[in-house]
C-alpha cells in the first residue's frame, strides 16, 4: 500500500480521524455544536506531540520527513479549518436569537456561511504558505523553526472551546461572539506578526488549558 502507517504518523492520522467526527457530529441533525468542540479538543491534543513523536524516529528518510509534512498540514485543514466552521455552522442553526430574524433570513444565511468559508479558506492558505516557506527555510538552515508569522491554525483549539464555554456560563446566546472569534481568528492567521514556538513547558501548559477547557465543558454539558 501507498502512504507511511508507523508510530510517527499514528497522532496526525488521529486527529484527522477525530476532526471528520468532529464535523459529522457538528453538521448531524440540527447539529451538535458543544460534541463538535470535544473532538477540536482532542485534534489539538494530538497536533501537540505530533511533532515530537515523529522526531523520534532517527533514520527517517526525506521522503518520509515530506509526507509528514503535507499529511499535517492537510489534517490541520481539517481539524483547525473546516471543523471550527462546522461548529459555526450548528451554532447557528441552534441560535434562537439569529433564527429569529424571520425577515432577510436568506441574506443572514449568505453572510453566516460565507464568513465561515472564508475562515476556512485563511486556514488553506496559511497552510499551504507555511509548507512553502517551511521547505525554503529547511534548504537554507538546519534546526527546527523558532518562531512562526501570523497565528498557528492549531490555536483554534483553544480559542472556540474557550467561546463555547462562555456559552455554558452566560445566559446570552453566543453565537454572534463564535462568528466574531471565528472572523478575528481567520485575519490572524494571514497577518504578519512573530509568535515564539514553544518549547515543551509552553506545550505542555498549553494541552493544560485544553484538558481544563475540556473538564469544564464536560461538566456543564452534564449538568445541563
Amino acid at each position: 500500500m501507498i502512504g507511511v502507517y508507523d508510530y510517527t504518523v499514528i497522532l496526525t492520522y488521529l486527529s484527522l480521524i477525530s476532526g471528520s467526527l468532529g464535523i459529522f457530529a457538528s453538521l448531524s441533525g440540527l447539529g451538535h455544536p458543544y460534541y463538535g468542540v470535544f473532538f477540536l479538543l482532542f485534534c489539538g491534543l494530538c497536533d501537540a506531540f505530533d511533532g515530537k513523536v515523529a522526531s523520534t524516529k532517527k533514520k527517517r528518510t526525506d521522503e518520509e520527513k515530506r509526507f509528514g509534512i503535507q499529511i499535517d498540514s492537510l489534517s490541520d485543514l481539517v481539524a483547525f479549518g473546516v471543523l471550527p466552521a462546522a461548529i459555526g455552522v450548528a451554532m447557528y442553526h441552534r441560535s434562537m436569537f439569529l433564527n429569529g430574524l424571520a425577515h432577510g433570513q436568506k441574506v443572514l444565511d449568505f453572510f453566516v456561511y460565507g464568513f465561515l468559508a472564508l475562515y476556512a479558506l485563511a486556514a488553506l492558505i496559511r497552510l499551504a504558505y507555511f509548507n512553502v516557506q517551511e521547505e525554503t527555510r529547511q534548504k537554507r538552515e538546519k534546526g527546527k523553526r523558532k518562531e512562526y508569522t501570523g497565528l498557528p491554525v492549531t490555536s483554534s483549539s483553544l480559542i472556540f472551546p474557550f467561546v463555547m464555554l462562555l456559552q455554558f456560563l452566560s445566559p446570552m446566546d453566543m453565537t454572534l461572539v463564535y462568528f466574531g472569534a471565528i472572523i478575528v481568528t481567520g485575519i490572524c492567521f494571514l497577518l504578519k506578526f512573530k509568535i515564539k514556538k514553544f518549547e515543551m513547558k509552553g506545550i505542555l501548559v498549553l494541552v493544560g488549558i485544553g484538558a481544563l477547557e475540556f473538564i469544564a465543558l464536560l461538566i456543564f454539558k452534564l449538568m445541563k
